[in-house]
């Protein structure tokens, strides 16, 4: 019986530049945040949630790809509000009865897993099964 014959996956020149060059603007954010400067880290925001974007849509044939890229939009997402929540002093403030301002991450974080739940515990499962299946 002959071997499976194993799938590559190949990114573009111009897509792993534009990776690089997002986790260039991820880590400019973090370290804005981490020594509390304020502007740099709400201008680093938009590049590097909009770069984000950008590698989940071109990637959207792909499921994999897709799943985890939307996460990490969402992590991005709940990882820069949780800087504002702490840039404008909100971390603290109550919200209901139940958490804080900076506890509402927990938000995208959890919607970030969820998709990734999703396709580990479903879609994956389904592909393998449908790939079985067409090759008996």
């Amino acid at each position: 019986m002959a071997e499976p014959i194993e799938e590559i996956y190949a990114i573009p020149a111009e897509y792993r530049k534009m990776e690089n060059t997002h986790i260039l603007f991820w880590l400019v954010k973090d370290i804005s945040w981490c020594l509390v400067w304020k502007l740099l880290g709400i201008l680093m925001i938009a590049p590097t949630l909009g770069i984000a974007l950008v590698i989940a849509w071109r990637t959207r044939h792909l499921k994999s790809e897709l799943a985890h890229n939307l996460a990490i939009v969402f992590w991005i997402t709940a990882n820069s509000y949780w800087m504002l929540s702490e840039f404008f002093g909100f971390e603290n403030a109550p919200i209901g009865h139940l958490t804080d301002g900076k506890h509402l991450a927990v938000i995208p974080f959890g919607i970030g897993l969820g998709i990734l739940a999703w396709y580990y515990l479903v879609t994956k499962p389904r592909e393998a099964r449908e790939a079985q299946v067409a090759t008996l």
